[in-house]
């Protein structure tokens, strides 16, 4: 019997009533809220709220359009920046490439020179050779002379020795004594 009574109590379904708290009998929990925030707005109204907030998000933007301004002349004078250190490359590459041709052509002139100067040496060695080897050739030609005279003189000597003796030499002391007479 307690299952059927506690099945009946279940489909019967009974309220509970509870009891919420009010202030003056009127104003309960929700209401209390309510009346709190319409306070604390009036509050702020009073105090000017939202003219400060309006105040702070002026110099807000008051500041930003400051730092824009400041950025964009900063973005120019990095624009110029770069096309001045552009321009500087541009120049320097100019300048390299101007350094690099008068090089070259110095060391052409230089290449240049030096064939001459090896030219001129080469020519100023060979008239030095030549110089020599007429000389050594005038030296041989003498040391020839002089042997052949030498030899000349011995045959000379040699045939004068084989063909004229003491009388023959005694004959020609005599025609040289009478040709000495005449002269006076």
């Amino acid at each position: 019997m307690a299952e059927q009574a506690h099945s009946v109590n279940a489909e019967v379904g009974t309220v509970e009533l509870h009891h919420e708290p009010a202030v003056f009998g009127v104003i309960t929990a929700p209401g209390f809220v309510a009346l709190s925030m319409l306070v604390v707005v009036v509050i702020l109204l009073v105090n000017k709220v939202p003219g400060m907030i309006g105040a702070m998000l002026d110099k807000q933007i008051s500041k930003i359009r400051t730092q824009l301004d400041e950025a964009s002349k900063l973005r120019a004078e990095a624009e110029a920046m770069l096309a001045e250190a552009k321009a500087r490359t541009a120049s320097a590459d100019a300048d390299a490439k101007a350094v690099v041709a008068n090089s070259q052509a110095e060391a052409a002139a230089m290449q240049a020179k030096a064939e001459a100067d090896a030219a001129e040496l080469i020519a100023r060695r060979t008239r030095m050779a030549e110089d020599k080897i007429a000389a050594a050739e005038r030296t041989a030609i003498q040391s020839i002379r002089a042997r052949a005279a030498d030899a000349a003189t011995t045959a000379a000597a040699a045939v004068i020795a084989e063909k004229h003796g003491a009388e023959a030499d005694k004959a020609l002391v005599d025609k040289t004594i009478a040709g000495l007479g005449r002269l006076n």
